[in-house]
């Protein structure tokens, strides 16, 4: 059976990890985690770091974007279903 460890205890030994005041096999003694564990999570933490110092003014801006331009779409979308149906309803009252 596995076991799952959160978040913050896999942040707390990647940190550990980082930092390098102890080597992996101590760090997987102490937590009763596997060293290739610990190296993988440290690994995780490393990729992510450049992504909690992105311009999140962009990030934001661009989903806002998204999200209008599908808004947008959807109500083309709705108002060329309401047209046809107009269009066919004064087709039929003009017979």
């Amino acid at each position: 059976m596995r076991r799952k460890f959160d978040a913050a205890f896999k942040a707390k030994v990647a940190m550990e990890a980082i930092r390098g005041e102890a080597t992996l096999a101590q760090l997987a003694s102490r937590y009763q985690v596997h060293p290739n564990q610990i190296t993988q999570w440290k690994k995780q933490a490393l990729e992510g770091l450049p992504a909690l110092f992105a311009d999140k003014r962009t990030k934001n801006g661009r989903q806002e974007k998204e999200c209008s331009e599908d808004e947008l779409y959807r109500q083309i979308g709705k108002l060329k279903v309401e047209l046809e149906w107009l269009k066919k309803k004064s087709e039929t009252l003009l017979k």
